[in-house]
């Protein structure tokens, strides 16, 4: 039997009309859609009739499928000569263990195309109203991970770098970690006034963002019950979003609805 083919597709940060045209071409023509907890169901739909739909989601501390069953179900499906898209939420290389499942697909000798996709951290920020670039704010930018390996222990990020060399860094995955990144960046280097915003399912109909500073961040996202999935943004450009919060201020009813 002919050997099918792998598509590892990033689906977008939430709002489905950020879907690429690759990914929407990907989504229907697949045999079998193994999809993430932060995709967007609606893109589902896109799928053929007889599309097989796996859940393959995962919440911190709580995998549905552990990433080698995933690894080897897209094998596995590949090896009965089946169309197979991996849908992402984001993009599958930025923190979406996309370069690992790749990888096995690689050593397999399974075919597979990498289709990249928005990423929360510049998609969640822009709908925010934060440009994560300004020639008045930032000239770097930086995406990190406040989730690594356990055995790295809670040193596995270069604090000091990220506090003296990068204007704007969005954190991934970290809102369970706030504490600790405030108190490493502050200790580093970072001035306690800095500019921070919290991002709750970004670029969605129940998007919510809280802004303080380093040392105020913390309770503040506590007292608005801030949790995952969220994206942490710190830096200067944090301060644009009063002038240009376009998408809350654009679907203000439509967002108070959602919350509702």
């Amino acid at each position: 039997m002919k050997i099918g083919k792998v598509f590892l597709v990033g689906a977008g940060p939430g709002d489905p009309k950020l879907l690429t045209l690759y990914g929407l071409e990907c989504i229907q023509n697949a045999d079998v859609i193994s999809y993430d907890r932060l995709v967007n169901k609606e893109l589902l739909k896109h799928a053929k009739e007889d599309c097989e739909l796996i859940y393959s989601g995962k919440r911190p501390g709580k995998h549905h499928l552990i990433q080698d069953e995933i690894n080897q179900l897209l094998v596995d499906h590949a090896m009965k000569g089946k169309i197979v898209t991996r849908l992402k939420g984001g993009d599958p290389f930025v923190f979406g263990r996309g370069g690992e499942e790749a990888e096995f697909l690689a050593r397999h000798g399974i075919p597979f195309e990498v289709v990249p996709g928005v990423t929360a951290g510049i998609a969640a920020s822009a709908y925010a109203g934060i440009p994560v670039t300004h020639r008045d704010y930032a000239t770097s930018f930086a995406m990190v991970t406040a989730h690594g390996r356990e055995e790295k222990g809670s040193e596995f990020l270069n604090w000091e770098a990220l506090a003296k060399g990068i204007d704007t860094i969005a954190f991934y995955m970290g809102v369970n970690n706030l504490s600790n990144i405030c108190k490493n960046l502050i200790s580093h280097g970072k001035k306690a006034t800095t500019p921070v915003a919290v991002i709750h399912w970004g670029t969605t109909s129940v998007q919510r963002t809280v802004t303080g500073t380093l040392e105020t961040i913390e309770e503040i996202v506590s007292k608005n019950q801030i949790s995952h999935p969220s994206i942490i943004l710190v830096g200067g450009v944090v301060q644009m979003r009063e002038r240009i919060r376009w998408f809350e201020e654009n679907h203000a009813e439509a967002l108070a609805m959602a919350r509702a």
